[in-house]
C-alpha cells in the first residue's frame, strides 16, 4: 500500500541565529528550520514526512499531499485576530501567518486532514475566527509555560471530552507537556472544545464531522507513534485512497 505524503510547515530564521557555525558572510541569509521530531513522528505512523518550504504555492503543494500538520513556533499576530498587542507577546512571524493560513485554507477546500499542534492550533482558532489570550504565566492555572522542564516530561494532565473525536484515540485523561504562552480563548466559528486542563484551559479542538484536529501540547515529543500522529496518517490514507 501506497503511504501518505504529510507535509509540516516550519519556522524561517536568519543564519546569525546559529552564528557559532555560520560564516559572517552568511550572517542575513535565511534558512528553514524544522524541528526532527515532527517527521519522526510521521514515519514513526507510517507515513512519509514532507517538510515545507514557503516559497510554493499552497495550492499547488497540497495538490501533492494527503496530509498537513500546523506546527509549534512564533505567536501569531494578534492583527490577525482583531487585537492590539500587548507588552507580553512574544516574537512573531507575519508571514509564516499568511503562509499558513493559505494552506489550511486550501486544505479545508480539500477536506485534507491536518493536525495542528500549539501555535498551530492556535492559528486554527484565529483561522475560524477565534481569538487568542497573548500570555499566562507559569504560576497562572495549571502552569503552562514549562520552559525549564524537558519537553519529553509530561508536566500536568488534560481531560478529554466524552464522545468527541479526541475520545476516539485517546482514554479519559492523558499527561502532557506545556510549551506554550498564549492559550484560546474566544473560540472559533463550528470548532468544538475536546480536552482542557484541570484549570479549564482549552487544550484541544476539533471540527465536527471534518479531519481536523488541533492540540496545544507538542504531541511528537512524547512516545512514538502518538496516537495523534497515527490518527493523521490513517486519515491521510482514506485521503489518498479517495483520490485514487
Amino acid at each position: 500500500m501506497t503511504k501518505p505524503l504529510i507535509g509540516m510547515t516550519g519556522r524561517r530564521w536568519p543564519a546569525s541565529a546559529v552564528s557559532s557555525n555560520v560564516p559572517k558572510a552568511m550572517y542575513d541569509l535565511k534558512f528553514d528550520l524544522h524541528f526532527a521530531d515532527y517527521p519522526a513522528s510521521v514515519a514513526a505512523a507510517g507515513g512519509i514526512p514532507v517538510e515545507l518550504t514557503r516559497d510554493a504555492d499552497a495550492v499547488e503543494v497540497l495538490a501533492r499531499l494527503d496530509g498537513l500538520i500546523l506546527s509549534g513556533g512564533a505567536d501569531v499576530e494578534p492583527m490577525q485576530y482583531g487585537h492590539e498587542p500587548d507588552e507580553s507577546l512574544g516574537a512573531i512571524e507575519p508571514d509564516r501567518d499568511e503562509w499558513e493560513l493559505a494552506l489550511l485554507r486550501e486544505a479545508r477546500r480539500l477536506e485534507m486532514p491536518v493536525l495542528a499542534i500549539c501555535r498551530g492550533v492556535q492559528l486554527a482558532n484565529v483561522f475560524f475566527g477565534g481569538t487568542l489570550n497573548q500570555h499566562v504565566e507559569l504560576e497562572d492555572g495549571s502552569g503552562h509555560p514549562q520552559w525549564d522542564v524537558d519537553g519529553r516530561e509530561k508536566t500536568h494532565e488534560v481531560n478529554v471530552v466524552p464522545g468527541s473525536l479526541l475520545a476516539s484515540i485517546y482514554p479519559s485523561t492523558v499527561g502532557v507537556n506545556s510549551l506554550h504562552h498564549q492559550t484560546l480563548a474566544v473560540l472559533g466559528n463550528d470548532l468544538v472544545v475536546s480536552a482542557t486542563a484541570p484549570d479549564g484551559v482549552v487544550e484541544a479542538l476539533e471540527l465536527p464531522g471534518h479531519d481536523l484536529l488541533g492540540v496545544q501540547w507538542h504531541p511528537e515529543l512524547l512516545e512514538k507513534p502518538d496516537p495523534t500522529f497515527r490518527w493523521l496518517v490513517e486519515r491521510s490514507s482514506d485521503y489518498l485512497a479517495r483520490k485514487g
